[in-house]
């Protein structure tokens, strides 16, 4: 009878405190990821974790000026994957995870690589760890892109890296090596 009473009483207890416990809220720019694979069911070469901000009403030159580093996206910094080698620009980058930066301009972005990964915004940001840094094409889109968003498209030799947001569609090519 003593276990019963006792069991009872954990299970009260156990009750009582998963019922206390609080969760955040959902995040205002949710957490994304987006794979480069030449195949529904192939394996990926490619794999970004990112999260996606909303204009809201908001101006993207607020939210993304001209010249000035971007973690390209929000919350924590945007980071790529590479399960192959890749070549970006005239840089071949070895298999690895890295740090995706961007410094946005009206006709094109610069796409920056660095070797600094697991960092919160573009805060600690350092030039110094830069792997690559390309110039990515900018285009206009006939579709208003609320939430910034990122996509890969199978090319002959690998993917166009695809990042929009607003009326903005900066793309760069990645070369399987």
């Amino acid at each position: 009878m003593k276990n019963y009473l006792l069991l009872a009483l954990c299970a009260i207890g156990l009750t009582t405190s998963v019922q206390a416990q609080s969760f955040a809220g959902l995040d205002k720019s949710p957490l994304d990821v987006t794979y480069a694979r030449q195949g529904r069911s192939a394996q990926p070469d490619a794999r970004i974790v990112y999260s996606r901000p909303h204009l809201k009403g908001r101006d993207l030159s607020q939210l993304t000026p001209s010249g000035k580093i971007w973690r390209t996206g929000a919350n924590e910094t945007t980071e790529i994957t590479f399960y192959t080698s890749m070549k970006i620009g005239d840089k071949t980058v070895a298999p690895g995870t890295y740090s995706l930066f961007s410094i946005p301009g009206e006709d094109s972005w610069t796409i920056i690589l660095n070797e600094q990964i697991h960092t919160w915004g573009a805060y600690t940001y350092d030039k110094n760890k830069d792997l690559v840094r390309t110039t990515a094409k900018v285009s206009n889109s006939n579709n208003d892109i609320e939430a910034f968003s990122i996509n890969f498209e199978p090319t002959e030799n690998g993917y166009t890296l695809f990042m929009g947001w607003g009326k903005k569609i900066a793309s760069i090519l990645l070369e399987k090596s």
